[in-house]
């Protein structure tokens, strides 16, 4: 048996457990998708949105990249980030890192990974330039990573916070919140690092008063 033809009988498994626990499922999925939170993860296999938060199809909006980056130029994340806050009406945009991150690991590293990842890993750069002081007096390598990590997903929700859809959301309809968690591949268990409600007050220079 070929790889992907274990995917599709896995498919069928799946489907046929589905409807044998509530004979709807299908039909009550294809009628309305109304999630309460926008996911921007990691690409990473290892970090799937709704196995390691329990949810079911249909409560989880998810765009994932490397390292899960919130980028001014990136129209693919925009797009996602405008259906789910304008469209879906979205209450919390969750960030979600996770330690042992490769992205994170590279982008800490002096390794040229070619163009395209260079280009994309320079976020990251960007993020432990801002903080170097604090990420160079760590000597241990795994826990610098971490931290980079934390930060991270840090800078990525205050990258949020900077555009115009959730600040426009903010102050006609008070939503939706901003979360910045890190997932950990060694236990399963999620730790939330930073947060920002809605209305949270932001650099002055990013604020759009013509909204």
């Amino acid at each position: 048996m070929l790889s992907y033809d274990r995917l599709l009988l896995e498919n069928k498994a799946w489907a046929a457990e589905m409807v044998a626990d509530d004979p709807q499922f299908f039909t009550n999925l294809a009628k309305l998708q109304t999630p309460e939170f926008l996911w921007i993860g990691c690409s990473d296999s290892r970090v799937p949105a709704n196995q390691i938060t329990g949810t079911q199809p249909g409560e989880i909006f998810v765009h994932r990249n490397v390292a899960n980056l919130v980028v001014n130029s990136d129209l693919n994340m925009l797009a996602v980030l405008d259906y789910a806050v304008n469209h879906l009406k979205v209450k919390h945009v969750i960030v979600c890192g996770h330690y042992g991150c490769g992205g994170v690991q590279a982008a800490a590293s002096r390794k040229d990974f070619k163009p395209v990842l260079n280009m994309w890993l320079r976020n990251i750069k960007d993020v432990y330039h801002k903080h170097e002081d604090e990420l160079n007096a760590i000597n241990d390598d795994t826990a610098r990573a971490d931290r980079l990590t934390e930060l991270n997903v840090m800078e990525q929700v205050k990258n949020l916070a900077r555009k115009s859809s959730i600040q426009r959301a903010w102050k006609n309809e008070q939503r939706p919140d901003l979360h910045g968690w890190v997932y950990s591949l060694k236990d399963g268990l999620i730790k939330p690092v930073f947060d920002m409600k809605a209305g949270a007050e932001i650099e002055s220079v990013y604020e759009i008063d013509d909204l």
